[in-house]
């Protein structure tokens, strides 16, 4: 896929300066403690030079959800809220969802949230 810049990394490890039009998280915040969300929300609004699109689980309160008979693996949380509180400057700009049964883009049941930089 031209135009994009894939980093194949630990989040944690990230480190670039550089800005993106588009910074875009999927299905990796629901797996992170959080205990270090706020650490990945910096680097998250930090690459992001206008956009950040968060498509993770949701739920309007934090829960923990069992993961493949694990604990504290996965949890569900209003992340794109979270970061609306953070960061004043940013935005919502559209969000939706993504259904399992759907025929032409089959995933698992997320949300997504679009948010600018202001």
């Amino acid at each position: 896929m031209g135009g994009c810049n894939v980093i194949n990394e630990s989040i944690f490890d990230y480190k670039d300066s550089k800005k993106y039009d588009l910074s875009m998280i999927k299905g990796v915040l629901i797996h992170i403690n959080p205990d270090m969300l706020n650490n990945v929300y910096e680097k998250l609004y930090g690459s992001s030079d206008r956009y950040i699109l968060v498509a993770e689980y949701y739920n309007p309160t934090p829960v923990n959800i069992s993961y493949r008979g694990y604990n504290d693996r996965l949890f569900k949380r209003d992340f794109a809220g979270e970061m609306l509180d953070k960061y004043s400057d940013l935005e919502l700009v559209d969000y939706g969802f993504l259904y399992h049964r759907d025929k032409y883009f089959e995933q698992d049941d997320i949300n997504w949230f679009l948010l600018e930089k202001g």
